[in-house]
Parts: structure tokens; sequence; C-alpha cells
């Protein structure tokens, strides 16, 4: 089977749940948007929530989606950097317990975290404090530590620093690997539109993107967006939330559908979709089913607070992936 790289924002979520949309009016943040903030803006918001639920869940988005690689039963690995601290300790231990090859930088920064503020419709807000995520630099790209995978996968988020996203393609081009890559946020791509623009021209083979992020980068409706992101990339593909997903390679398009689910949050849910997408993908699986499988993870991250699902429903989900497609290692 092939074998699956991320390269991403080593962060751990600060899951909050909220009663209503008031805080987020009063911090001033956009439902479902994602923010960057300064360590000041971070602790605010923490005191801001502190009356309300919370627990600490590594994630970030690269690290969600080798996760869920690493529990299908892939070979994975993440590179990042993260503090030396025990935010940055659990973020590495919940890796390396799921399988994956965690190449992790430690700096004295402390590790990022994101306070995910989750309102009563599942809908999550982030305020994303980098820390020691955002200190990866090109010499932490190497081709020894890409040797040997088949795939390379970007999260969107990185794009504030594109030296290093260039370097990274680079590297993985020179060693004949693909390159897939989700848009992360709309906020974040239209900030960055320029450099999108250029990672999906000249570097990306498989672009993963919700309605809002298409929208953001080509200025074009759902279907449409489709198709310029097709006509750029070898596989395009455009979640559409409720009405599931539509993917286009070449000619041909795909519609998937969605689970009957129960959300509780939907933290990870694109995160999870990419795993299961790039799982079929890894074996030669054909669009439709490389969709079903993104979904069937995607519905069930939902189905849990934050990005994490437990043990028994990894075995549901496993036993359903096997029974969809060809079995690990044809």
């Amino acid at each position: 089977m092939k074998r699956v790289i991320g390269i991403g924002n080593a962060l751990v979520d600060v899951m909050t749940r909220l009663n209503d949309y008031s805080i987020l009016e009063r911090l001033g943040y956009p439902g479902g948007s994602m923010q960057l903030v300064d360590l000041q803006e971070s602790e605010r918001i923490k005191s801001e929530t502190a009356g309300f639920v919370e627990s600490l869940t590594p994630g970030g988005s690269a690290a969600n989606t080798v996760h869920g690689l690493a529990m299908l039963g892939m070979e994975s690995g993440f590179i990042g950097s993260v503090g030396s601290d025990y935010v940055g300790d659990l973020f590495e231990k919940e890796l390396k317990k799921a399988g994956v090859d965690a190449i992790l930088k430690r700096r004295s920064s402390p590790t990022g975290t994101a306070v995910a503020m989750i309102t009563p419709d599942s809908e999550r807000t982030f305020a994303t404090h980098l820390g020691a995520a955002v200190e990866l630099s090109l010499d932490d790209i190497s081709p020894l530590q890409m040797d040997g995978y088949h795939i390379l996968y970007l999260e969107g988020y990185l794009i504030i620093n594109y030296e290093l996203v260039k370097r990274a393609c680079e590297t993985a081009r020179s060693l004949g690997m693909k390159v897939a890559v989700d848009l992360a946020s709309y906020n974040v791509v239209e900030n960055f539109r320029e450099q999108f623009n250029d990672l999906v021209d000249n570097y990306a083979d498989i672009v993963f993107a919700n309605e809002e992020e298409a929208l953001a980068l080509t200025g074009q409706p759902t279907e449409e967006a489709l198709d310029n992101l097709a006509l750029r990339c070898d596989i395009a593909v455009v979640k559409t939330g409720s009405r599931g997903s539509l993917i286009r390679r070449g000619d041909e398009k795909v519609r998937v559908g969605v689970l009957g689910v129960n959300p509780v949050d939907t933290t990870g849910a694109g995160d999870l979709y990419a795993a299961g997408f790039l799982y079929g993908l890894a074996q030669d699986e054909p669009l439709d089913i490389c969709g079903a499988m993104g979904t069937l993870l995607a519905g069930n991250v939902i189905e849990v607070m934050g990005p994490k699902m437990d043990l028994e429903r990894w075995k549901r989900i496993t036993g359903e992936i096997l029974a969809m497609g060809k079995p690990s290692g044809d």
C-alpha cells in the first residue's frame, strides 16, 4: 500500500462547547471562521470561555488526516514543530499511539493551541495561536524524511510560509510523489489567494476544498469551481456539507451523498474526509469508493466531540472500509 506523509501546524485543540453565539459576537469572531491570534489574544479567549466545558485534544489539520490514515492501518508520517512542554508531549504521544511516524522539531516557544468554540448547531470557530508550529523552517524539510512515501499531504494553513510550502512540494516532486492539498479555511484563502493559485497551478495533484473555500479561490459557485479546479490539477474534490461532495478527474465527475448521523461537532470532518479519500486512492479504488470512504470517516467524526474517535468506533469503521473496497495490501 502507498504511504502518506503530512506536513502541517502541530496544534492541540481546546474544545469548548458554547451555549449560543453571544460569546463569539462579544469576541468579534465570525461563526465558522479560523482566525490567527497572538498569545495575549489566545489567553483572553481562554479566559472568556473558562466557564464552559473544555477538553484538550491533539489536532492540527494535516495531523488529524495522517492520524486517521494510521488508524485505518496505513503507514503514515507527520512533520511539524512543537514546544518542549507537556502540550507538545501530548501531541507526540497521540500520534505515536496511532502508529504515525512523528517527525517533530522541539522549540522553546509553547506548543500551538487552537481554541475551538463549538455552538449548539455543531459549527466550530477557531482562534489559533500557532506558537511553536510556525517555527517549522526550510531546514526542517529534507528528502531523507520524505523518501519512501508516495503522497505528500499539505494543509492550507501552512500558506503563511509559502517558501516552506514550495520547498516541500519541490522535494516531493524530486522523489516522484503526488501532492495533495487541503485549502484549509475560506478566510485564509481570501487572504492568500495569489499563493493558493500558484500552489494549485504549479504543484498540486489533488485539491480538497469546501464550497466556501472553492468560491474564495475561484470566484465561482460550486459546480463551476469544481470544473475550474479539475482543469488545474488531477483530482478536485469540493465538499458540500449536508449535500455530500463532488469529485472530478478529467472528464469523470462523481457525486457522493452523506451518512445519516447525529452531529455533535464538525471539528475534523474535512480532515477525516481527506483521510478516507486518500486511503481509497492509495489502493487505486474508483473515485466513488474514495468519496464514500471519506464520507464514512467524516460522518463518524462529527458524532463525537473533537477530531479523535475511540477504538471501538474505529473498529467498526475499518470493517466497513474493508467491505467497500480491496482488502489492505492488495
